[in-house]
């Protein structure tokens, strides 16, 4: 991901609400089939890390990101925005890459 369209992800998800939250009991199986089916169908999830969730956000989001196969745009104190290209529901179109040498 080129950080043209990482940028442009950032604007994206800053109007969009979180919509899943890691509590006490961090990340478990059932939360990440449940993230991937979002990624799915919205392509651009926030997840919000609470207080009580002792595990590092970054740590969190780049195990989630493995797990789903989707890309960490950012991580901000406890949000977490994740990118996957969805195969059915294409919503969103990111910039194109610029080709090498130009």
């Amino acid at each position: 991901m080129t950080s043209k369209q990482r940028a442009y992800l950032k604007s994206l998800a800053m109007n969009i609400d979180p919509i899943f939250q890691f509590g006490k009991n961090s990340l478990t199986p059932e939360n990440t089939a449940a993230i991937a089916e979002a990624l799915e169908k919205r392509e651009l999830i926030k997840i919000h890390v609470l207080q009580n969730c002792a595990d590092d956000p970054k740590v969190i989001a780049a195990i989630v990101a493995e797990r789903t196969r989707s890309e960490v745009v950012q991580v901000i104190g406890k949000k977490i925005v994740l990118y996957k290209e969805s195969k059915d529901h294409k919503n969103i179109e990111l910039p194109k890459a610029r080709k090498e040498g130009k």
